[in-house]
C-alpha cells in the first residue's frame, strides 16, 4: 500500500504562504534544494490542486533559462519526469507529464493508496486540507523556516478531531530551516 505524504515549507507560525500568497521567504538554498530534489525523485506521483500546479508549470520550461543553477536544472528534469495528477474543476487541460482529474480527490486518492507503487506526495493547502480531514495523510514533512508571517495560508486545515503523530526524523539545514517528519499513529 502506498503512503500519502504532505510536504511543504512552513513559517514558524504555521503558514505555507503569507498574506497575498507571498512565498519569497521560502526559497531554498542549494543544500535544501538538493534535499527537495531527492524527495521528489522518491515519489511515485505528485498530487496538485489548480493553484499550485499553475505555479509549478514554471518547471516545464525552466531549463531554457541560462541563469538557472545546476541543482534547479536537476529539479526541472525530475519534476518533468514525475507523473502528476492535477485536481481541478476549472482547468480544461494540463501539460507535460500531468493528468487532469475532475473527480472527488478523497475518493481518487483513497483508490491510489491501495494500488502498488511508490508513495504519493500532495502539495498545496487546498487539496491537502481535504485529504488531511479525510484521514488519508500518512506522513507530514514540514520545512520550518525561521520567519513569522502573522497571517496567510495555513499548513493545516481546521480539524474536528486531533491527529496523533510520531516523530520520525529531524534535521537542521545550514540555512536554519528545520525539517521535521512525522507519521500518523
Amino acid at each position: 500500500m502506498r503512503k500519502l505524504i504532505y510536504s511543504f515549507g512552513v513559517s514558524l507560525d504555521g503558514f505555507i504562504a503569507g498574506p497575498g500568497g507571498t512565498i519569497d521567504w521560502g526559497m531554498p538554498d542549494e543544500e535544501l534544494h538538493r534535499f527537495h530534489n531527492d524527495e521528489v525523485r522518491a515519489s511515485g506521483i505528485q498530487l496538485y490542486g489548480r493553484r499550485l500546479y499553475e505555479t509549478m508549470t514554471y518547471w516545464e520550461t525552466a531549463e531554457d533559462d541560462p541563469a538557472l543553477s545546476e541543482v534547479a536544472r536537476e529539479f526541472a528534469r525530475i519534476w518533468k519526469a514525475t507523473p502528476k495528477l492535477v485536481f481541478s474543476k476549472t482547468l480544461e487541460n494540463v501539460e507535460g507529464n500531468s493528468t487532469l482529474v475532475k473527480g472527488d480527490p478523497v475518493e481518487e486518492v483513497a483508490k491510489l493508496k491501495q494500488e502498488p507503487g511508490k508513495d504519493l506526495a500532495v502539495g498545496g493547502a487546498g487539496l491537502a486540507s481535504s485529504l488531511v480531514a479525510a484521514g488519508l495523510v500518512d506522513e507530514y514533512r514540514l520545512f520550518v523556516y525561521p520567519v513569522i508571517l502573522g497571517a496567510g495560508t495555513p499548513y493545516f486545515p481546521p480539524l474536528d478531531q486531533r491527529i496523533n503523530l510520531e516523530l520520525l526524523e529531524t534535521r537542521t539545514f545550514g540555512s536554519r530551516v528545520v525539517y521535521v517528519r512525522y507519521r500518523t499513529t
